[in-house]
C-alpha cells in the first residue's frame, strides 16, 4: 500500500479547513434581540455605533472598543469613548450622522423610533434592554456574539458576578437586612426589588422598600418614602434634584433626622444606574455610602 504523500495530506487538511471556514462565513451570525427578532450579520461587526451607554461599556469590557465609530452623548466610559463622534441620544439620534459613519451594526434600546428609520435604510440594528441581572447577562453574550466572540459575554458576566459576591463581605454587620429607598430621575421614580439596582441591593444583604409588584422603576412621589420609613435613603446630586430636606415630609423621617442618607455625585451616580459591566463599581458606591453612615450618622 502506497503511503500518502505528506504534502498531499496537508493540502487536503487545508482544503477541508477552508471549506469549513467558508461555510461558517456563509452561515453568518444570528442573534435574538429584545424585540423578539433575529438579527443576521454576514460577519462579526467591525464598525459599531452605540446609542446606549451600558452597551458602549459592555462592548469595551469585551475588548472591542476599537470597533466603535460613534456613540451617544451620554457614553463617557472608558475615557477613550469621549473622543468618538457623538450622534445624539435615543431621544434625538442624528440618523444622518449615523449613516455617515457607515456602521455595520447599531446598538440601541428597543421601542425607539430610530430603530425603524435605521432598518429602513438597510442598517443592522441590535435592540437590547436590561432591567435585571439576567437581562444584563444575556445582553453581554449577545454583544459578544455580534463581534464574533461567542462565550466572551458569559465570561464577562462571571467575572462581574464574582466581584459582586466579594463586595457583600464588606457590608457592615449593622446594615445587613436594613431597608433602603433608592431614588431616580430627580425624585420622580425609584428602583424596586425587580430592577437590577434592587437585585444589587439584595446581593449586598440590604432590603428594598419598593416592591417589585410596582414594576422595575415605578414613578413615585416623595410621600411614598415618608410612608415606607426606610433606614437609608440614596439619591443623587444631579441638576434639578432638590435637597433631601426640601422634599415634602422628608424632614420628619427618622432616616433624615439621623443623617442616614447619601447624595451621590452625578459622575458617580452614572455607574449605579447603568446595567453594564461596572456592576461591582456600583456595589462599591453603595459600600462607600454605608461607610459614610458609620462616620456621621446615628446607627439604625
Amino acid at each position: 500500500m502506497r503511503p500518502s504523500h505528506p504534502f498531499r495530506s496537508s493540502a487536503v487538511r487545508w482544503c477541508l479547513l477552508a471549506w469549513w471556514m467558508a461555510g461558517a462565513a456563509h452561515a453568518g451570525i444570528r442573534i435574538a434581540d429584545d424585540r423578539q427578532q433575529t438579527v443576521e450579520l454576514p460577519r462579526p461587526a467591525g464598525r459599531i455605533v452605540s446609542l446606549q451607554p451600558s452597551l458602549t461599556e459592555t462592548l469595551c469590557a469585551l475588548g472591542a472598543c476599537d470597533r466603535l465609530v460613534g456613540v451617544d452623548r451620554h457614553s463617557n466610559w472608558p475615557e477613550s469613548v469621549r473622543q468618538l463622534p457623538q450622534v445624539g441620544s435615543l431621544a434625538d439620534a442624528h440618523v444622518e450622522r449615523i449613516i455617515a459613519l457607515r456602521p455595520d451594526l447599531v446598538l440601541v434600546r428597543p421601542r425607539n423610533r430610530v430603530v425603524e428609520r435605521l432598518e429602513g435604510l438597510g442598517i443592522k440594528v441590535l435592540a437590547l434592554d436590561a432591567k435585571t441581572h439576567a437581562d444584563m447577562r444575556r445582553n453581554m453574550e449577545a454583544v459578544a456574539q455580534a463581534i464574533g466572540k461567542p462565550g466572551a459575554g458569559e465570561a464577562l458576566w462571571h467575572r462581574t458576578d464574582v466581584r459582586l459576591n466579594e463586595a457583600r463581605a464588606w457590608v457592615p454587620a449593622a446594615w445587613q437586612g436594613r431597608r433602603v429607598y433608592f431614588e431616580l430621575h430627580g425624585g420622580s421614580a425609584a428602583a424596586s426589588e425587580a430592577s437590577f439596582i434592587g437585585e444589587t441591593l439584595a446581593r449586598l444583604g440590604l432590603r428594598n422598600v419598593v416592591p417589585g409588584s410596582l414594576g422595575a422603576f415605578p414613578k413615585l412621589g416623595p410621600e411614598y418614602a415618608v410612608r415606607a420609613e426606610p433606614d437609608l435613603l440614596i439619591t443623587n446630586e444631579g441638576r434639578g434634584t432638590p435637597p433631601i430636606t426640601a422634599r415634602p415630609g422628608w424632614g420628619t423621617m427618622e432616616a433624615v433626622q439621623r443623617g442616614r442618607f447619601c447624595r451621590i455625585a452625578e459622575s458617580h451616580f452614572d455607574v449605579m444606574v447603568r446595567p453594564g459591566p461596572r456592576l461591582d463599581e456600583a456595589a462599591r458606591e453603595i459600600l462607600d455610602c454605608l461607610a459614610s453612615m458609620d462616620r456621621r450618622s446615628t446607627p439604625p
